[in-house]
């Protein structure tokens, strides 16, 4: 009987080794110099994100079921592998520089700079799954001074966003909309890098690679060919990293669980030691998380751990030195009342055909049949029904407390009063549904 079980048990073991070496390894490269592409994105043949290659080029393990495969590299032309067979994939660059920044006058001191963003992001828990796709329009203001009267944004501030979410329970079962209660996604939070100098070693070179080293592991990889400057950059390999992403900061110092954070650069018509905004063209980056904001305790499964993934590319699609006086209309112009149309640039790559089933799906929304069907939860608004009284005294006493701020404190307690209790209700017949 035991000689039966140790069989048993080496079958199993050979099972699984023989399932883990049906999978492969693959080599991301540049077709002219060799250079191996850290953090290149790796799809599947069905569209969906499977991984990046990691600081050698050296993509994730690959299943023969998973072919074709698409590389995507910003800068770079997308590539699909249809033969499992291969095991280096060479990558060839996608020249797209923007024009070149003219100051027309001493008065154009702010740069403004507008970008197309691209993002998927992923909440998956024990019980539940949440994937967004997004597209959005943003700009940055950057002014050439500091001053303390216009200090300019440099994250992204959104003017167009279309979202589209798709909901998984534990069973599979799924549905889809364009708008969800909780927001998980990080690409709000990526601003653009302050000025950086390049490696001493590339600074006497015209074309040349180097390498910096972390205290865990590769930190930075910097390729220059002649104006052209890509970076990659490993966050996690080392605080220096954090230098980056100073938006991000805060969350470093509350000892956020990053399991993964890669940033790519693209600069051009970098003439100086250094390099900066006003030379990005593009940015793509992967972070991947546990939990993320304090948004998550909101929701029904908050005390069930949660990870959190997003891969964006970010595509700079126009910069221009503008007076401080039209920075300030940029600044208070109300874009939500303005119909801003979402341009995709041209280097942009073709929509996964799963993308592009999950719009479809969203585009056919009944969304005004929805919400004429749905039933307001009572528990979530105040209890106390009010008269409206028409009388002076009455609307003087208002008037006060909107001045003072009471109304809006009463209101708060009772929005967090109901709140909870919506909250434990909905916890108990969780639980009753999962005993059943």
């Amino acid at each position: 009987m035991r000689c039966r079980c140790l069989f048993a048990v080496l079958c199993l073991f050979l099972a699984a080794f023989a399932v883990k070496g049906e999978c492969k390894y693959v080599v991301v490269a540049d077709s002219i110099n060799a250079y191996t592409l850290p953090s290149a994105s790796i799809f599947d043949c069905r569209g969906k994100l499977i991984g990046i290659t990691d600081g050698n080029g050296r993509t994730p393990c690959i299943s023969p079921e998973s072919y074709p495969i698409t590389v995507r590299y910003l800068g770079y032309k997308e590539k699909t592998i249809e033969n499992w067979t291969n095991d280096t994939v060479l990558m060839s660059e996608q020249i797209s520089e923007l024009p070149e920044l003219v100051i027309e006058s001493r008065n154009q001191k702010v740069l403004h700079m507008l970008a197309y963003v691209r993002e998927y992001s992923l909440l998956t828990n024990q019980y539940d799954t949440v994937f967004l796709f997004r597209e959005k329009m943003v700009d940055y203001m950057l002014p050439s001074y500091p001053k303390k009267s216009f200090k300019g944004w440099r994250s992204p501030r959104i003017l167009d966003a279309k979202s589209y979410y798709r909901f998984t329970n534990e069973k599979g079962l799924d549905s889809v909309s364009d708008r969800s209660a909780y927001h998980f996604s990080w690409s709000d939070w990526m601003s653009l890098p302050p000025s950086i100098a390049l490696p001493p070693k590339l600074r006497s070179l015209d074309c040349g690679m180097d390498t910096l080293n972390g205290k865990y592991s590769r930190a930075e990889t910097w390729i220059r060919n002649e104006g052209h400057v890509d970076v990659n950059v490993n966050v996690l390999a080392d605080t220096a990293g954090r230098r980056w992403v100073p938006a991000l900061s805060s969350f470093f110092c509350d000892n956020l669980e990053f399991d993964d954070f890669r940033i790519r650069y693209k600069f051009d018509n970098v003439i100086e030691d250094s390099v900066s905004s006003s030379e990005l063209t593009g940015y793509s980056f992967t972070i991947e998380s546990n939990s993320r904001d304090r948004s998550i305790s909101k929701l029904k499964w908050k005390d069930l751990p949660s990870y959190i993934s997003t891969y964006a590319e970010v595509y700079i699609m126009d910069r221009e030195y503008i007076t401080m006086k039209e920075a300030r209309k940029w600044e208070r112009y109300n874009f939500a009342d303005s119909d801003i149309e979402i341009i995709v640039p041209a280097e942009a790559p073709a929509l996964q055909p799963e993308i592009c089933d999950l719009i479809a799906r969203v585009n056919d929304i009944d969304a005004e049949g929805v919400r004429l069907n749905f039933t307001p939860d009572h528990r979530l608004g105040s209890m106390k029904k009010v008269k409206h009284h028409q009388g002076i005294a009455y609307r003087a006493l208002t008037l006060l407390k909107d001045l003072t701020g009471i109304s809006t404190l009463i209101s708060n307690r009772n929005l967090k009063k109901n709140w909870s209790k919506f909250r434990k209700n909905n916890r108990s017949e969780l639980e009753i549904e999962r005993a059943e």
